[in-house]
């Protein structure tokens, strides 16, 4: 049987792992293993912050709205609590793009939640 040399394939997975940790700090960008360890602890934060960051606008969206609705003379609280029980379904960031970029909307929505 012949022999089989596999010395290019590894090559190539430390090459890709090298490529990917480009810019890491120290040791991860150059040791092997360092690399590899670290990669692997990058995928774990970068899954972990694509949750975090709808918990964060979803945070910035309550602030916008909440800074709108006491300029009308409500609170964020029973605000939201009065479009539910006007059975207006909108969503939080909708809301906020109407406080922010057009205040009139968001005025009539604020009159027409009072009303009700």
């Amino acid at each position: 049987m012949p022999r089989v040399k596999r010395g290019t394939i590894s090559v190539k997975h430390r090459k890709n792992v090298l490529a990917q940790t480009k810019g890491f700090r120290w040791g991860g960008k150059s040791k092997e293993r360092t690399a590899k360890v670290r990669l692997l602890k990058a995928g774990v934060h970068a899954f972990q912050d694509r949750r975090k960051k709808k918990r964060n606008f979803r945070k910035l969206w309550q602030i916008k709205i909440n800074a709108a609705a006491r300029a009308e003379g409500l609170s964020y609280s029973v605000f939201i609590d009065k479009l539910k029980k006007a059975k207006i379904e909108l969503d939080r960031k909708v809301i906020a793009q109407m406080a922010e970029n057009y205040p009139q909307a968001f005025k009539n929505l604020v009159d027409l939640v009072k009303k009700g």
